[in-house]
């Protein structure tokens, strides 16, 4: 039997060793020990969705590239530097999806989805693809959860419902000391004055920022204040904001999402360079940030004309959206416990009349939320008979109605659906005495 020598034995183990097979750069494998991770994130973000009213979508992983093309902008990092690109044998252009809001748009318009009662809340879990350099908390492929809701109107109670979502997700699972950045990017008038002036200012500045930023310049001009370059972070300091140059309209819905936000305790950070890095985005935008974490867990914003980006008509779909990072949240949570409070499945419907009395049902909502009462609602509709036509349709045993008048008097009206019954009870013990209608 032939000898080998020690170098020998080395080069075939080498050999041996370089035959098998990885992960891909920037991939992941969910291992047995982790999995614990993400059935409660799974677990926690159906009981939001379940809580918020959202029902599932799953948008197929590949899907035509211009739909991101159109979508996302020609200027982002994600079509220039992040796509996935396939060609099919029958050569069509295909992408990995980058991110799930304008595959779900795509899923609105080809299904008629705005047949279905609007505004149409939807939430989706799974896996996303960016060629990006690996990091903490960002991979290659990726996985998000996210919240979106779609048609009826633009009204900034949806705004405020869509960051809550996210907020309490994130609370849920234990990950503390949250703060929301928050920003609005007004419409397509006002941002067209802002872009001008932000164009100005960096004209003068050119020769000190990047080689990216200086062919953004004239392509797509708020795609400077997204830079990670740090020249290019000190230089976005000083220049315009467009909290400075919002129009009228897109004042009054900032200050009034902010005002739900106010309403809700939610602690927000006005952040007047926030712009995201999608080009759909249009007014409200904002990212969920922690204490001591390098990276955020995730954000959204509302995108009104991104239907019309893949072929809608004009105005055709107002719309809001987040997501979160799932990798992002379990490196999170990692640091701290976390615990599964089991949801009530009892349905009792909440009828508001009147500005005054949707902010005061916004809280009230959290404070059924944290008795662990299930309580529908629609707060985008305004009429007593539309909300206890839904109500009924959706099989409550219970409706809540408050108008302004029960709010100057601190006080709600309590309903049997079945009999038609209805007394009045004061705001105070509301959550109390619904418990025990319901026991």
């Amino acid at each position: 039997m032939p000898k080998f020598s020690k170098r020998a034995k080395s080069i075939k183990i080498e050999k041996k060793a370089k035959m098998l097979f990885q992960s891909l750069k920037g991939m992941h494998d969910i291992l047995p020990a982790d999995q614990l991770w993400w059935d409660k994130v799974k677990k926690i973000s159906q009981d939001i969705a379940d809580f918020y009213n959202f029902s599932r979508i799953d948008t197929p992983i590949l899907e035509s590239a211009e739909i991101f093309e159109k979508s996302t902008g020609s200027a982002t990092d994600i079509v220039e530097k992040q796509m996935y690109y396939i060609k099919s044998k029958g050569k069509d252009r295909l992408a990995l999806r980058p991110e799930g809001t304008a595959g779900i748009v795509r899923a609105y318009f080809e299904h008629g989805l705005s047949r279905l009662s609007q505004p149409l809340k939807l939430y989706y879990f799974g896996p996303f693809f960016r060629y990006e350099s690996p990091q903490a908390g960002r991979y290659r492929q990726f996985y998000q959860v996210g919240f979106e809701i779609l048609g009826g109107e633009n009204d900034p109670v949806y705004d405020a419902q869509i960051i809550l979502a996210g907020y309490r997700l994130i609370e849920e699972l234990k990950i503390k000391n949250l703060t929301v950045e928050i920003n609005s990017l007004g419409c397509k008038n006002c941002r067209l004055i802002y872009r001008r002036k932000l164009q100005d200012y960096y004209r003068k500045l050119s020769v000190k920022i990047c080689k990216d930023c200086r062919r953004r310049l004239s392509l797509n001009p708020l795609r400077l204040l997204d830079c990670k370059n740090e020249n290019c972070q000190a230089i976005k300091t000083k220049a315009p904001i467009m909290l400075d140059n919002l129009c009228s309209a897109c004042r009054n819905h900032f200050r009034l999402v902010l005002e739900y936000l106010d309403e809700l305790n939610l602690s927000y950070i006005l952040n007047p360079y926030l712009v995201r890095g999608l080009d759909y985005y249009n007014r409200t935008v904002f990212e969920f940030t922690a204490e001591k974490l390098k990276f955020s867990l995730g954000g959204g914003g509302r995108y009104d004309d991104l239907g019309e980006m893949l072929g809608a008509k004009k105005g055709s779909l107002p719309a809001i959206g987040n997501s979160l990072g799932v990798e992002r949240l379990i490196e999170a949570m990692k640091e701290r416990g976390i615990d599964v409070v089991p949801k009530s499945k009892t349905k009792v419907f909440l009828i508001q009349i009147g500005q005054p009395a949707k902010k005061r049902a916004f809280c009230l909502i959290e404070e059924f939320r944290k008795s662990g009462v299930k309580v529908l609602e629609s707060l985008g509709r305004e009429s007593l008979n539309s909300q206890l036509r839904i109500a009924d349709k959706e099989g409550a045993a219970i409706a809540l109605i408050l108008g302004q008048r029960e709010v100057f008097e601190d006080s709600i009206i309590i309903r049997d659906m079945k009999s038609g019954a209805q007394e009045t009870v004061p705001l105070a013990k509301v959550v109390e005495e619904v418990r025990k209608r319901i026991r």
